[in-house]
């Protein structure tokens, strides 16, 4: 008797093809450091001697190592605009030491320390969050009282050379 087949095939083991990975579960805590370190990902690439691509694969394949990436980008992000929304607003730094001379004696102070803001830091900052209203090019248009625009362009008439004598 003939055996009855379902048309379901097995499924062989897949072979997996190239060389064996480099990567290592260690490499997260390390590619954390880079990344509050500010490290892009080419950077990352070359500190483990790999090309983006592999790295891209790490990524897709190792969940805590692409996590790692994310947590430490993060952070470094949030304390660079910390820093930057700190030196636009102005800040007063305590427990600063002076040192002072007085009648030929060293005088050690503790003093706060006031940073006025940072004129760089205002611009950059509005021009990041705001664009719109604090790029460098500012568009305007010129309407008439019912919106259409005063002019809708110029209609050249087409150029036609002089025969020269």
């Amino acid at each position: 008797m003939a055996k009855k087949t379902t048309g379901k095939t097995a499924k062989k083991p897949t072979k997996t093809r190239g060389r064996p990975t480099d990567y290592k579960p260690e490499y997260a805590e390390q590619v954390f450091k880079l990344c509050l370190l500010g490290a892009t990902d080419k950077a990352i690439a070359d500190f483990f001697s790999i090309s983006e691509k592999t790295l891209n694969t790490w990524k897709k394949k190792n969940l805590d190592f692409l996590q790692s990436i994310k947590r430490g980008k993060n952070e470094a992000d949030a304390n660079i605009s910390a820093a930057l929304y700190s030196r636009a607003k102005g800040f007063v730094k305590k427990d600063c030491e002076k040192v002072f001379q007085f009648k030929g004696n060293i005088v050690r102070a503790k003093v706060a320390e006031y940073f006025a803001p940072d004129t760089s830091a205002i611009i950059f900052w509005l021009k990041n969050r705001q664009p719109k209203l604090w790029r460098d090019k500012q568009t305007q248009v010129v309407e008439n009282p019912d919106g259409t625009p005063v002019f809708s362009g110029f209609n050249f008439l087409p150029f036609t050379p002089v025969n020269e004598k």
